[in-house]
């Protein structure tokens, strides 16, 4: 691996996670780490491009059909790819078809990009991840395999401590905090081969006194409320909280940090 390498274009792909959510700006539409990554790159060098394909709520047969081929046809120096956390989240999830369809995405998008970038996703604690986790360790065998074979570059963000940390989550417990995507845009950043900015993005905030039983009882109402129920309902009749969305930045062209 290149030490401080120079890239001047970068294409992500994927879900919410990589659309940014739930790193709010102040004109209401989000960051993330991906431009947060970006805006580094950026940085390093004059004239880079940057597009970001993610649609929040993908599934990762819909990430191949409506992202891959974009992306590849794109020639980026760096693309990311995180998919399938989605499915694994699904009542019914058919685990072949899934690494399948990541296997099909990987393969198309490796020969076309300098330097393709996997991830095993980040899991917070709790017993909602518990239920889950056999599936999401079973997509992340599925990445490090297609990484090893493709020459891709795999960021552990399932293994860092710090992502577990329930701190680093927003209210509705599915996306990260905006400490969280800069902890992210941190690891990718290093995984990359770029000098550190923040060499313990790993470790979790200092301790902190836990909340109080009645505030955390009242959370858990206030989730369920406001994001579980309508979460279960949206899996009950098949939609997504990103139909009708375009992708975030469709178009591979240079980039200036917000």
């Amino acid at each position: 691996m290149q030490t401080n390498p120079t890239y001047s274009s970068l294409v992500a792909l994927g879900d919410s996670f990589t659309e940014g959510m739930s790193d709010l700006l102040p004109d209401g539409t989000y960051r993330g780490w991906a431009d947060l990554l970006a805006a580094r790159m950026a940085a390093a060098s004059p004239g880079f491009r940057y597009a970001n394909l993610a649609v929040r709520g993908k599934l990762i047969q819909q990430i191949v059909d409506e992202q891959v081929e974009t992306a590849a046809a794109m020639r980026a120096d760096v693309v990311t790819l995180v998919g399938g956390l989605n499915d694994t989240l699904r009542p019914k999830c058919d685990m072949v078809r899934v690494r399948e369809l990541l296997t099909e995405a990987v393969e198309r998008l490796a020969p076309h990009c300098g330097q393709l970038v996997l991830m095993r996703s980040p899991g917070r604690q709790g017993p909602v991840l518990e239920r889950f986790r056999p599936r999401m360790e079973a997509l992340f065998e599925c990445v490090d395999e297609l990484a090893e074979r493709h020459g891709a570059l795999v960021v552990d963000l399932y293994g860092a401590p710090s992502l577990a940390d329930p701190r680093l989550w927003d209210v509705d417990r599915l996306h990260l905090t905006a400490d969280g995507h800069r902890r992210v845009a941190e690891a990718v950043w290093q995984t990359l081969g770029h000098t550190p900015d923040d060499p313990d993005w790993q470790l979790p905030p200092e301790a902190t006194l836990p909340p109080r039983w009645t505030a955390r009882r009242a959370a858990d109402a206030r989730f369920a409320r406001q994001y579980l129920l309508p979460w279960i309902g949206r899996r009950l009749t098949g939609r997504s909280s990103g139909d009708g969305l375009p992708p975030k930045r469709p178009e591979l062209l240079p980039y200036e940090a917000r």
